[in-house]
């Protein structure tokens, strides 16, 4: 008989978001396992362009197509998040589960740096419940462009 995708033929040696797929009870292509192995790997927030070059260096079979729907499929599934940081590019990383993070957008490069701040997390919270709301989900982008060469960052108790 077929060995089939089940939580117990996850392996150590699978990428987290093959491990979540199988654990959701989603079929694994070959296809599918590469696309998912291309995200768990990356450091950065890969565009659609992004992921099918690296795909498509591991399997030059895959296509655009296939790397589309793969991505779509992933984050309906809540594996992937997907990000506008206002490039005109929908970027992913693997899901944060039980780590929470925000973003902060270079303008200038279209670096993305991620950052946490437990007093951020903090004041969320406070406003949430201060509105008479228990806070379920959020997402926060910041966006910013550096100082410039010799500039001293403000003070932040007098920025307006």
């Amino acid at each position: 008989m077929a060995n089939e995708n089940t939580a117990s033929n996850v392996t150590p040696s699978m990428s987290s978001i093959e491990s979540a797929c199988i654990e959701k009870g989603m079929k694994m292509t070959e296809q599918r396992r590469v696309i998912a192995r291309v995200l768990s790997d990356s450091t950065d927030h890969p565009d659609v362009e992004d992921v099918y070059k690296r795909a498509s260096e591991i399997d030059p079979k895959i296509s655009i197509a296939t790397v589309y729907r793969t991505l779509r499929l992933f984050d309906i599934a809540n594996i992937i998040d997907r990000h506008d940081f206002g490039d005109g590019r929908a970027r992913y990383e693997v899901a944060a589960e039980g780590s929470h993070h925000h973003h902060l957008i270079d303008m200038k490069t279209g670096h993305v740096l991620e950052f946490e701040n437990e007093e951020l997390e903090s004041i969320k919270r406070r406003i949430a419940r201060e509105l008479g709301y228990k806070l379920v989900g959020e997402r926060l982008e910041l966006y910013g462009v550096p100082f410039g060469s010799g500039e001293e960052a403000p003070d932040t108790e007098n920025e307006t």
